[in-house]
């Protein structure tokens, strides 16, 4: 298994897709029921390889990342060769930015001494969507990139 087995919930979510794989596999209902009753280990390589196919198919789509703690912010936008990141670090301990005040203190004081702001370029050696997976087991979540740009230009300027 390349990833992670999809969760039950997951699983539910995608009934429908889990019985077309099955189907182009020539699996009807009834011949799963017999496999997950008679060969168990079967089944579970069959949903680990459902669940390596969905998240391929997740990974190969996301273009932006952000991951928050208490006084950091990274902000990844990921291309086919390279990985860029934009990291914010608040210095004063007393600022939460995962909070709508501490977000906003963040805002107001952007260019405070107590903020840091690093930017880093990485070249993707080999598998891009088990880095972007890393990052996902780390607490990433996929965006749609407003954050960076925002914070792209703020950098530019």
């Amino acid at each position: 298994m390349k990833y992670a087995r999809l969760t039950k919930e997951q699983f539910e979510e995608m009934h429908q897709e889990f019985i077309n794989f099955l189907a182009t596999q020539s699996i009807t209902a009834e011949e799963w029921k017999e496999i997950k009753a008679s060969k168990p280990e079967i089944a579970e390589k069959e949903l680990d390889i459902f669940s390596d196919l969905i998240w391929e198919g997740v990974l190969n789509k996301v273009e932006y990342l952000e991951h928050f703690s208490q006084n950091q912010m990274f902000l990844f936008q990921i291309t086919e060769n390279d990985m860029k990141l934009i990291a914010i670090k608040v210095l004063n301990e007393d600022i939460d930015i995962t909070t709508r005040s501490g977000y906003t203190w963040l805002q107001k004081n952007l260019m405070d001494d107590l903020v840091d702001i690093y930017t880093s370029t990485k070249t993707i050696q080999e598998d891009r969507n088990k880095d972007i997976f890393a990052l996902i087991q780390q607490g990433a979540n996929i965006t749609k990139g407003d954050l960076y740009t925002y914070f792209e230009e703020v950098v530019q300027d």
